[in-house]
């Protein structure tokens, strides 16, 4: 499932982090690639421990939590601590499958996280370079994404993607995996479908008996699915 999550940052927020990324201390991204994707990685990257990484992961992470759509769509159980790239001048990143695991390091050893989905999240609207689409392959074909500022989208982490050279201009991102509460990505969109139809159902009729049936259903398959 790709899920579209329009206007994640503020317009406040997003100049923010492009001011901030403006002047970062980006370094070759291939640091954090695992083996076979580091053959296919090129572009740069903020260093984790940096103090912009931290500051605007954090203002990623505050946005997140008031966006309902990403909770509808994610269910998260972890984020992995929002990191953010940079291509420019030709760089890319080949087709590749995302680590199953990752290890958020913010706590002594690190605490594995499964990566049962990946999100980029745009710094930059399309005009304002050449290239870069996030190309991403499933069952359903294959999907070329290039979003306005401040957007995101949301796929399976098991999906192959890479994304295209920029040629021109560059291309600022964050990107990070979640752990969903459902492991299984069909539960997971039957659980969104669910979601947005009671939604709407709310909205006409809050107190409809067929409303609270349906909202109950609801809870009662994402009590049967979920892990805690």
């Amino acid at each position: 499932m790709l899920l579209h999550i329009p206007e994640v940052l503020t317009a406040d927020e997003l100049a923010i982090c492009r001011q901030r990324l403006k002047q970062a201390p980006w370094a070759d991204g291939r640091v954090t690639a695992g083996h076979q994707s580091a053959l296919a990685k090129d572009n740069l990257q903020l260093p984790e421990d940096s103090a912009e990484a931290k500051e605007l992961g954090q203002l990623v992470l505050d946005a997140l939590g008031r966006n309902t759509t990403f909770f509808a769509g994610a269910l998260p159980r972890h984020i992995f601590p929002p990191l953010f790239n940079c291509y420019r001048g030709g760089q890319s990143f080949g087709f590749h499958v995302d680590n199953a695991i990752r290890y958020d390091r913010r706590h002594g050893a690190g605490t594995p996280i499964r990566t049962d989905l990946s999100a980029t999240l745009f710094f930059n609207d399309p005009d304002e370079y050449d290239g870069g689409d996030l190309v991403i392959e499933d069952t359903y074909g294959t999907h070329s994404i290039k979003l306005p500022a401040g957007d995101m989208v949301l796929y399976p982490s098991s999906s192959l993607h890479r994304v295209e050279p920029v040629t021109r201009g560059e291309r600022t991102a964050s990107f990070f995996w979640i752990q969903s509460l459902v492991r299984d990505e069909h539960q997971r969109r039957l659980l969104l479908e669910m979601d947005v139809s009671i939604q709407s159902l709310t909205q006409a009729q809050a107190s409809h008996a067929d409303v609270l049936r349906l909202t109950g259903v609801y809870h009662n398959l994402l009590r049967t699915w979920s892990e805690t």
